[in-house]
């Protein structure tokens, strides 16, 4: 058991007030024990599926003689240069896949369309101050199962005809540039978008190319679903209320147990342990001293002691504290002036036993007082003679 009187005067003072908090969150923390393992934490986890758009676009020309490279009817595939007398015509072939790409199924039900451009611009210094655009394809392809193909053929040597007019006409003054451009546009049923690309087109005398790809892709996102995810709560958090609850309900049992009703008792008690060095325990007859001076605090009493460089004296059985300076008694007692310290404290209400003038002993007590002398009739010889010789006798 703790023993400490600045505890105990706390105790007193605030007792019941550290109680009830004490008791308010024992049941509260018990109470979100309960309810942490009753309710475990859901988490929700949203599902994404996603959706792929992708365009390539292949190139290809048939040889139209036979040469010591190719055989007349041969067909050159994404070739990085074509000879412009031998294959003289380009066919481009944009293909579009549209698919769930989370699955790996192919999308039936959306559109594309796909358009293709030849562009001429006159340029000078980087910068064009004249432009001719051919459309060369604009056609929405079906989709089967998942993939829309087109297919343009371009006429290679009108081309290269069409640019050297061109130039002429720009002689001195800038140059002639010549791009193909590919615009894609798509629905998936989820997601709508479009994509451009563009590459320059070389013709020489000899050989045609393009300058780089017009492949193209796109991917898009969209929430599917939920997850929902159940975990128990931390362990330790349960516990940790688990535990701040009991220690809480315990400590409000002890304090209840351990609160002194007493303010003043447990005050005096702190003064007490203060001031120990100071005071020595002893008893104090009634008659020392010429004067008594009553101190309304134990502290008082400690200040007399050392003022005059003198000990208090501790007289348990009178309960009294006392300092005796020049024959002046200075003093501190609950129990109220110095005489009504002579006698120990009596609870006269718990005596069972009430004795009338007139009435009878009971057969226990009277049991008891035979055979006592001091008691004996005073007819008898051997008994007190009066009332003053019993007194003296006391």
């Amino acid at each position: 058991m703790i023993d400490s009187p600045r505890l105990e005067l706390v105790l007193a003072r605030s007792g019941r007030e550290i109680a009830i908090v004490l008791a308010v969150v024992g049941v509260l923390s018990i109470a979100a024990t309960g309810w942490a393992v009753a309710n475990p934490v859901t988490t929700t986890t949203p599902q994404f599926d996603e959706e792929h758009v992708t365009t390539d676009v292949g190139t290809s020309a048939v040889v139209t003689q036979n040469t010591t490279l190719w055989t007349e009817g041969d067909r050159l595939t994404d070739s990085p240069v074509y000879m412009l007398n031998e294959s003289p015509e380009l066919t481009i072939h944009p293909e579009t896949r549209v698919q769930n790409a989370s699955g790996g199924t192919p999308i039936e039900d959306g559109a594309v369309r796909h358009e293709l451009v030849l562009r001429f611009e006159a340029v000078r210094n980087g910068e064009p101050f004249w432009n001719e655009t051919r459309p060369v394809l604009r056609e929405s392809p079906s989709i089967d199962t998942g993939v829309a193909t087109s297919n343009a053929t371009i006429d290679i040597e009108a081309l290269r005809q069409r640019q050297r007019q061109l130039e002429r006409e720009v002689t001195g003054v800038g140059s002639i540039r010549l791009t193909m451009a590919f615009h894609t546009e798509y629905d998936t049923g989820r997601h709508q978008g479009s994509m451009t690309t563009t590459t320059p087109v070389s013709i020489t005398d000899e050989a045609y190319w393009l300058g780089g790809s017009l492949s193209d892709s796109a991917t898009h996102s969209h929430q599917s679903g939920i997850t929902r995810t159940t975990e128990s709560r931390s362990p330790a958090l349960i516990g940790g209320l688990s535990v701040l609850g009991t220690l809480a309900l315990a400590g409000a049992a002890f304090v209840t147990r351990r609160s002194p009703a007493d303010i003043d008792a447990a005050r005096r008690a702190v003064h007490e342990q203060r001031y120990a060095e100071w005071i020595s325990q002893g008893s104090i007859p009634m008659w020392i001293g010429d004067h008594h001076v009553a101190l309304e605090t134990l502290e008082d009493v400690v200040d007399v002691a050392i003022d005059t460089n003198e000990r208090v004296v501790h007289d348990e059985q009178r309960d009294l504290f006392a300092v005796l300076s020049d024959g002046v008694i200075y003093y501190y007692t609950d129990r109220g002036l110095w005489e009504e310290t002579a006698w120990p404290e009596m609870d006269l209400q718990s005596q069972s036993t009430v004795v009338d003038a007139d009435g009878e002993l009971p057969p226990s007590d009277a049991s008891e007082l035979e055979g006592i002398d001091e008691f004996a009739d005073a007819d008898d010889p051997d008994g007190f003679e009066d009332d003053e010789e019993i007194w003296n006798q006391l």
